[in-house]
């Protein structure tokens, strides 16, 4: 088994690398980063799917081996919390018998595919997921953060708003690869949909310095696709039964290990939306800790892990973003629309929701600045809020019109 590097600490920053700095980053399960609670180890399943055994025994190991705390993140990958440096060669033997560990860090890095939670037995996903993740186990080392979606259920395609570089995507006839900052992707078929993805992952590189796909074109620059056709495109997974199942939330995208056993009733599709998809599943009786109604104010807000468990955090964030939720519950529902949402952030790098947000609260040194229609690190309206002025703020700017 390959051993993980030295440690870091702090989100997608930097690590120590001997003498030097590696910047740019992103924690895995052999690369785990530290964070104020210990560890935060990050497992990322193949095709964004959990068998209900795995999704047990990472429960187990969870509790065994971390503080029973598991986060749900925006790339469909969960992250072990409050781990120990004592414990990871135990949990990295555990993780490879359950077939959720890369050989080495590098390929753990470049296997970052975002999977359509709607894919079925009878459509190109599964084979273009496998397909890809072969090619790019041989492909150079990429940006942090640099990613693919194969979004090709036969239905549409429901990732748009999630990140993706490169993009398979279900059009009205067949599939397209498109270049994220785009409109139109090129028509592929399932045998040279990969290869025409690599040959546009090799362009990308060959670009320089460029680290993300949407920030290279706006620039100007055209990616060497004939690009005529756009996909086809549905809304994200709503709560409740989708076609592949029972679609659940967690609040904040973060639950107890106790949850996730409780949820092992059937294989787990992960989705991008801090969501779970029980795979075949109808009915689910209620559990503490997930969200099933579609209406639920927390769903329109978003919080980091925030202090203590973060070191980047300037103060806590859930527990006053459930405070919120609950004294602004007759204001939270006009936050409507995709980028409608309430966004407690720890610190001004945005974590939970790096994208603008109707109504930002940005922590600095305990206190909150407030963004209006903008990410954590925009221009503040108000800088320096207590926690009793907040609720008359929020109240006073809800009655604004967006």
């Amino acid at each position: 088994m390959a051993k993980p590097l030295k440690l870091a600490r702090g989100r997608c920053g930097v690590m120590a690398a001997g003498a030097g700095q590696v910047k740019g980053w992103c924690p895995g399960a052999l690369r785990p980063m530290l964070s104020g609670d210990g560890l935060v180890l990050r497992v990322r399943p193949h095709a964004g799917r959990l068998t209900a055994d795995q999704a047990q025994a990472l429960a187990d190991l969870a509790q065994r081996y971390g503080n029973g705390l598991i986060d749900l993140g925006s790339r469909a990958h969960l992250q072990l919390r409050g781990v120990t440096e004592a414990v990871l060669p135990a949990l990295h033997q555990a993780l490879q018998e359950l077939g959720l560990l890369d050989p080495d860090p590098e390929s753990e890095a470049r296997r970052n595919i975002l999977t359509t939670p709607l894919w079925r037995a009878d459509d190109p996903t599964l084979d273009l997921v496998a397909g890809l993740e072969t090619a790019l186990a041989r492909a150079p080392a990429l940006p942090a953060k640099f990613g693919f979606a194969v979004d090709t259920a036969a239905a549409a395609a429901v990732l748009g708003g999630a990140s993706g570089d490169i993009r398979i995507e279900r059009a009205e006839n067949g599939l397209i690869l498109r270049a994220e900052g785009t409109r139109l992707g090129q028509p592929v078929t399932l045998e040279d949909a990969i290869p025409e993805a690599m040959r546009l992952l090799a362009w990308f590189l060959a670009q320089g310095a460029a680290t993300r796909m949407a920030r290279l074109l706006a620039q100007g620059v055209a990616p060497p696709l004939n690009a005529t056709t756009p996909p086809l495109t549905a809304p994200a997974l709503c709560l409740g039964p989708v076609a592949t199942g029972l679609c659940l939330a967690l609040p904040f995208g973060q639950m107890q290990a106790e949850t996730l056993a409780a949820l092992a009733v059937a294989p787990l599709r992960l989705t991008p939306w801090r969501s779970v998809v029980l795979e075949g599943v109808t009915d689910f009786p209620d559990l503490p800790g997930v969200i099933r109604d579609p209406d639920a104010a927390l769903l329109r807000v978003e919080a980091c892990t925030g202090a203590p468990g973060c070191t980047s955090a300037e103060a806590a964030t859930r527990d006053l973003a459930r405070s919120l939720t609950q004294d602004l519950a007759d204001e939270l529902p006009r936050l409507q629309g995709a980028g409608c949402q309430l966004h407690v952030s720890g610190c001004s790098k945005g974590c939970a929701h790096p994208g603008p947000a109707r109504l930002t609260l940005t922590a600095r040194a305990g206190r909150f600045d407030l963004i209006e229609n903008g990410p954590a690190n925009g221009t503040a309206l108000y800088r320096g809020l207590t926690q009793p002025d907040l609720i008359a703020v929020l109240r006073g700017r809800l009655a604004q019109p967006n």
